[in-house]
């Protein structure tokens, strides 16, 4: 186990070094193009996301990723702003979007790793706190072009310090690409893929509907734990398990952020510390998912605080969203063709989740 921490401190290290070097990328371009801090948010999403994806990923992989990730970014901000001026035709456009990079996996891994990069710039809309701002820190926000270039600092981040971090590091803790196994082809009708495809698709549509009824602005908070919770789901007790880690980890995340509300934390101080949670969850994060769920509700709460919003006062609320999206993920994958028990050992196509 003191191995393993090792181990895991020194990946949460190379990432947290990608993270702060992004931003820091961004940061000058903020002040240099007079852009808005959103920009900033963008660059420490993607990047986070981004490094767990491509620890492993050959030339022909990362080649892929920065042809493909400015695009989606790009194009998620079109999905955002749709979102924000017409609800149900953006909810609808994001839905089908995260369905289709799922579904694609039957086509085997480049599919798969093509539908990863495609989710991967959707799920940081609902990280990046671009409806749940104050109405005054929501102008000017990032555009389509500014996102592009974005995501090409994120990987050229990553990349740079993954390739210094295995060129120098542990020659033992280097990371080697496996060899590419061709999918197996599963009996179930219709296809893992399929399945999972629909999933998602029924509990992200819950979640738009439910999120905006019960939640109005802050509907990514529902959103986001129905995508997580099903992410890479391997059956009815595994999405239960995502859920019910993601909540536990999300009310003692609430606990955190709580107590240095109270104490006053705020400005740049917030922001360090901030960055502080993030590395002890990324540090954590492989021994259970529930660590990384309290760090980034920690994170996310210190953020909004950052923006002006009071944090303190949407804890409450913020739980009770991340628990009716998990139990709308649940429902999805326990009523709309689940995995028949008697198969559910079968491999299920492509379950790298960019968040899990």
């Amino acid at each position: 186990m003191t191995l393993k921490l090792i181990r895991n401190a020194y990946e949460a290290a190379l990432t947290m070094t990608a993270v702060l070097l992004c931003w820091a990328a961004a940061l000058s371009l903020e002040g240099a193009a007079g852009l808005h801090t959103d920009m900033l948010v963008l660059a420490v999403a993607l990047t986070l996301t981004l490094a767990n994806t491509q620890r492993t990923a050959d030339t022909r992989r990362r080649l892929t990723a920065l042809v493909l990730l400015p695009v989606t970014a790009g194009a998620s901000i079109f999905v955002g702003r749709l979102i924000g001026s017409h609800y149900v035709l953006g909810a609808t456009v994001f839905t089908a979007g995260m369905a289709l990079a799922i579904w694609i996996r039957r086509y085997g891994p480049a599919a798969t790793k093509a539908g990863t990069l495609l989710a991967l710039p959707l799920v940081t809309l609902l990280v990046v706190p671009g409806p749940a701002l104050p109405a005054k820190a929501q102008s000017g926000l990032v555009t389509w072009g500014w996102a592009a270039l974005v995501g090409a600092l994120a990987c050229a981040g990553v990349w740079l310090v993954q390739g210094l971090g295995d060129r120098f590091g542990p020659p033992a803790w280097r990371a080697e690409p496996g060899p590419e196994q061709p999918p197996r082809r599963s009996r179930l009708h219709p296809r893992p893929s399929t399945r999972m495809a629909l999933q998602m698709a029924a509990g992200i549509a819950a979640a738009f509907t439910v999120g905006h009824l019960l939640f109005d602005d802050h509907w990514p908070w529902v959103v986001l734990t129905a995508y997580v919770a099903a992410s890479g789901n391997r059956g009815r007790t595994d999405v239960l398990r995502k859920g019910i880690e993601r909540l536990a980890g999300a009310t003692v995340g609430t606990l955190l952020a709580t107590g240095i509300a109270l104490v006053g934390v705020t400005g740049h101080t917030a922001v360090a510390l901030m960055f502080a949670v993030l590395a002890v969850a990324l540090w954590l994060r492989p021994l259970n998912y529930a660590y990384w769920a309290a760090g980034m509700t920690c994170a996310l709460s210190l953020l909004l605080g950052y923006f002006g919003q009071d944090a303190l006062s949407l804890l409450p609320t913020r739980l009770e969203g991340i628990a009716v999206g998990a139990v709308l993920s649940v429902a999805s994958a326990w009523w709309l063709l689940p995995v028949p028990r008697a198969r559910r050992r079968q491999p299920v196509l492509g379950t790298t989740s960019p968040v899990s």
